[in-house]
C-alpha cells in the first residue's frame, strides 16, 4: 500500500512556489489496549449517546459544536472549515530566516517531510541547498487537521523537513522556582564539568531503546504463558545526601563505565509487538 500524504499545497518561496507533499516522519511505537469488563472478559462498546433523544447517534449526525455560553452552541460543518480565507490551507508561505539555535525547543511539536513535486524539484532542491549552506530555517504557516500552525522548515540528508511548532500562547513559560540564593561552591562545580566531559558524546539515536514497551511485552509474554511476572527493581534512593561525594562516586563510576561500555553485551529482546491471542487460544506474533 502506496504512502499517503497528510496535506499537499506548495511552498512560496518569495515569487517561486515548490508544489510538495506532506508526509509524517514519525510514528509512535506505544503498546495499545482495549478496555475490557473484568467480570466476563468482554471488550467494552464506546458510543456516542444523546441523552435528551437517548440513542446512539451515527457519525453522520455528528457536527462539531463551539460552546459560547454554558450549555448553548454554535455549530460548524466542515464545507465551514473548508471556506475559511486562509491561503495556508495550501501554501506555506516562508516569511522569515533564522538560525535553528534561536528556536527554543519547547516550540517544536511533531515532524514531518516535505517530497517536491517530479516536475518540481530543481526548485525544491534549490530551497534545500540554500538553507544547507547558509544554516537557516525558514519560519512559515501550514493548515492542517483544522487548524492553523506556526511551522519552520530545514534541510536534513537531502530531504525538506517541516517541524509544527506552538504558538507563544501554548507554551506554559511561567516558572516558580527561585535558584537566586542558591549556592555552588566551585569544587562542586569543577566535579559537574569532570561528569559532564566523561558522559559526553555525538548523539546516536541508535542507542537508545524503550525500555517500558520491552517490559511490557515480557509481562504480557509471560502472563500468556502461565508465568510469573518479574516485579521491577527497588526504585532509587531519593532522599537529600552529601551532593560533593554524589559527584566524587559518580565521576568514579563513570570512568570505570567507560571501560565496561566498550565490552560486548549481551543480547537484548527488541521491543517488538506483543504476541496476540486467537480465537482458537492459540498465541501468534503481531506485526
Amino acid at each position: 500500500m502506496g504512502r499517503r500524504a497528510m496535506w499537499s499545497g506548495a511552498i512560496s518561496f518569495g515569487m517561486v512556489n515548490i508544489p510538495v507533499k506532506l508526509f509524517s516522519a514519525t510514528s509512535a511505537k506505544d503498546v495499545s489496549f482495549n478496555l475490557i469488563h473484568s467480570t466476563c472478559g468482554t471488550r467494552v462498546q464506546q458510543k456516542r449517546w444523546c441523552p435528551t433523544d437517548e440513542v446512539e447517534v451515527p457519525w453522520e449526525e455528528i457536527v462539531r459544536g463551539y460552546e459560547y455560553a454554558k450549555g448553548q452552541y454554535v455549530t460548524l460543518t466542515d464545507e465551514d472549515f473548508e471556506q475559511l480565507p486562509l491561503p495556508s490551507k495550501h501554501t506555506i508561505d516562508i516569511t522569515a530566516f533564522v538560525h535553528s539555535t534561536e528556536i527554543d525547543p519547547v516550540y517544536y511539536e511533531r515532524s514531518y517531510y516535505l517530497e517536491p513535486d517530479a516536475k518540481n524539484e530543481k526548485a525544491y532542491a534549490l530551497l534545500l541547498r540554500a538553507l544547507e549552506e547558509k544554516s537557516l530555517t525558514g519560519i512559515a504557516t501550514i493548515t492542517m487537521r483544522k487548524k492553523e500552525q506556526l511551522c519552520s522548515i530545514r534541510g536534513q540528508d537531502g530531504t525538506l523537513m517541516l517541524e509544527t511548532l506552538f504558538y507563544p500562547d501554548e507554551v506554559q513559560l511561567e516558572r516558580e522556582v527561585d535558584l537566586s540564593k542558591v549556592k555552588i561552591d566551585n569544587r562542586e562545580l569543577d566535579m559537574a564539568f569532570a561528569l559532564i566531559d566523561l558522559l559526553k558524546k555525538p548523539f546516536d539515536p541508535a542507542e537508545y531503546k524503550d525500555h517500558y514497551r520491552e517490559a511490557l511485552a515480557e509481562v504480557i509474554d509471560a502472563k500468556l504463558e502461565g508465568k510469573d511476572v518479574v516485579t521491577s527493581p527497588p526504585p532509587r534512593d531519593t532522599k537529600v545526601i552529601d551532593l560533593a561525594d554524589a559527584l566524587a562516586r559518580s565521576v568514579a563510576a563513570a570512568r570505570k563505565g567507560g571501560a565496561a561500555a566498550a565490552a560486548p553485551k549481551g543480547r537484548r529482546r527488541t521491543a517488538a509487538a506483543p504476541p496476540r491471542r486467537t480465537r482458537k487460544g492459540t498465541t501468534r506474533k503481531a506485526g
